[in-house]
């Protein structure tokens, strides 16, 4: 992979609540990078309301990086479950790992409605694959299936920050599984390296839609946050020796720009 790699996740490409409503509004992020790394839930792979629209987006996010000269790697999410590869990606000899971040979850996404409900599935599915419980591959393969089996059956009914409060306080059991897992986020990546990856230091992450960095055993787990109301939205940059972290910033007018790094640790291994 060609170096600078730029990491960004969760863009939700056509979703109702995706705040890219046109795609060249984010040419500005992909600028002199090498390598794009998209880190899960690019498109809306398993939405019959909004793939065609989704697909049509990313067809032109892709005319978009190649037109920068970008390489780009898309890791799979519990949205769009179908890209190839194992599901992760590391780097620095180990010691930065790259993953979506369902798979921090036995469940994948604990608040979803469809996954309240099913959790009968989510338990034959474990048991059905037993490899999961210490082999990344594996672990990761088995998310994958979890996303596929119980797809989003429901969607938003609004864009704004009150119709997504809503939509997420009902029933009261999404809310507080939604509440757990963002305030517990950094125990899981960190327990979560300490059984598939014990060399990582450095965990990146999307999924919980909660942008930040926290610190956890001694492991710092990034989130790149989201392009979905509320958001916001961050980026990490590795250039092979320092790794970087920030901010998107969204103007009104819907375009994009990475403010400054607030995270810069430097992770000298193998590229």
């Amino acid at each position: 992979m060609k170096l600078p790699l730029r990491i960004f996740s969760d863009l939700h490409l056509g979703h109702k609540a995706s705040r890219i409503g046109m795609v060249e509004s984010l040419r500005p992020l992909f600028n002199g990078a090498g390598t794009v790394i998209f880190n899960g839930d690019t498109w809306e792979e398993l939405s019959t309301h909004w793939r065609a629209r989704s697909e049509e987006m990313l067809g032109q996010l892709r005319a978009l990086l190649a037109e920068e000269g970008c390489d780009v790697v898309f890791l799979p999410g519990n949205h769009d479950p179908g890209w190839e590869g194992a599901g992760f990606i590391e780097l620095a000899g180990g010691r930065i790992v790259v993953t979506h971040g369902d798979a921090l979850l036995r469940d994948g996404a604990p608040w979803k409605r469809e996954m309240l409900a099913g959790r009968d599935v989510v338990d034959a599915l474990w048991k059905d694959h037993p490899a999961a419980e210490t082999d990344p591959i594996a672990r990761h393969e088995l998310a994958r299936m979890i996303a596929k089996r119980l797809p989003n059956l429901s969607h938003p009914g609004g864009r704004s920050i009150f119709a997504r409060a809503f939509d997420a306080a009902f029933p009261p059991r999404r809310a507080i599984a939604m509440l757990h897992a963002w305030m517990s986020e950094g125990k899981l990546g960190a327990a979560f390296c300490e059984r598939y990856f014990p060399a990582a230091e450095l965990l990146v992450v999307g999924h919980f839609h909660c942008h930040g960095v926290r610190e956890s055993h001694g492991r710092t787990v990034i989130n790149t946050g989201s392009f979905v109301v509320p958001g916001p939205a961050g980026w990490v940059q590795w250039d092979g020796e320092t790794l970087t972290s920030g901010r998107i910033r969204e103007s009104g007018t819907g375009k994009t720009h990475m403010e400054p790094a607030k995270i810069r640790r430097k992770v000298i291994g193998i590229r």
